[in-house]
């Protein structure tokens, strides 16, 4: 079954523990993230898959298989940044940070999060977020107890629909409320692509229902949503159009390219079993006050007046129709109507 088209969240847990390190208790973790999600209300939501013994070869088959939203991986870390896998003979092979960063460039459309349940993955971590909106990982050593609380909190808060930057404060409190003083141990790292921060864009996605059909609530859940299968967890309503549900989200343009791609391809058809009419990432503006090159002018979008910049090296005078892809700050980042 495909996860993303029926609005279900794939989680790939990956486990790894060589004969000759120290045992783990990887199969409890695993356990009690599956008995968490299973609890949750939102159980239907997601979907768990298991590959336990990996060996490096292993990693991009089950990708390939899965094809998971979350990666998880719950094993050994050395302190110079390696993580441990199995060799054939089921002792240590080690994979180095720039290895994993390089595999997790060619899923970046797909894979929103990575765990890194390991001592010493902080360099890895640091590594993958090169290329994922989010990747946790440890920036010490981590016992087994604390290693579990991280994992139960974590995926208890994804359970409950809060966003992934905020499952991960959950985390780290379920160590401390277990009374285990690794709280700090867990870092979380967010993708470092250009402006991504600055960046902003501005779309509509509108839905086969009516604001009839569903209440505060309901809306608040879609959002959520679309906030973990993009991985942003800024994602925010700017306006809501009665008759079909028009909303007009405001988040980073690669989270919103994310998803305008899995709507085009077919695997993102409905959000909390409401439909998707559609996805229009070219939103019209119109020019209130003349744009001169690299000058901030004024356009009319949204029903609103906006600050906008032209990204175009051409004047845009008033009344012309433009493009708004983009924000930065406060100003629309806008281009002229192609021909």
């Amino acid at each position: 079954m495909d996860s993303v088209s029926n609005h279900r969240v794939k989680i790939l847990f990956l486990a790894s523990d060589p004969s000759d390190a120290a045992r783990l208790r990887l199969g409890q973790e695993l356990r009690d993230i599956r008995e968490k999600l299973q609890l949750s209300k939102n159980r239907d939501k997601f979907v768990l898959e298991s590959r336990e013994s990996v060996r490096p070869g292993d990693i991009t088959q089950a990708i390939f298989d899965v094809e998971p939203n979350i990666v998880h991986f719950s094993g050994h870390g050395l302190d110079t940044g390696e993580l441990c896998f199995e060799d054939v003979l089921g002792n240590v092979q080690v994979v180095k940070p720039n290895a994993l960063a390089a595999l997790f460039e060619l899923v970046a459309d797909q894979v929103n999060c990575v765990v890194l349940n390991a001592c010493h993955s902080e360099i890895q971590a640091e590594a993958i977020a090169e290329h994922i909106p989010f990747v946790v990982g440890m920036n010490n050593t981590i016992g087994d107890k604390a290693a579990i609380a991280f994992a139960v909190g974590f995926y208890k808060a994804l359970g409950a629909d809060h966003p992934i930057e905020k499952a991960y404060k959950f985390g780290r409190a379920e160590i401390g409320i277990e009374g285990i003083p690794e709280n700090l141990t867990p870092v979380l790292y967010s993708r470092k692509v250009g402006n991504m921060k600055e960046s902003r864009a501005i779309w509509l996605v509108e839905f086969k229902a009516t604001l009839d059909n569903l209440d505060e609530q309901q809306l608040e859940a879609i959002v959520n949503s679309l906030r973990q299968i993009t991985g942003d967890a800024s994602l925010s309503v700017q306006k809501v159009e009665p008759g079909s549900i028009r909303l007009f989200l405001e988040g980073s343009a690669a989270a919103l390219e994310q998803i305008q791609s899995l709507v085009e391809k077919g695997q993102l058809t409905e959000v909390l079993g409401v439909p998707i009419q559609k996805v229009d990432s070219n939103r019209m503006a119109v020019v209130e006050t003349t744009i001169s090159l690299n000058q901030v002018g004024r356009v009319k979008f949204l029903a609103s007046w906006w600050q906008a910049k032209c990204i175009k090296d051409v004047v845009l005078e008033v009344g012309t129709e433009v493009v708004v892809v983009g924000r930065q700050g406060l100003t629309l980042l806008v281009e002229p109507l192609p021909k």
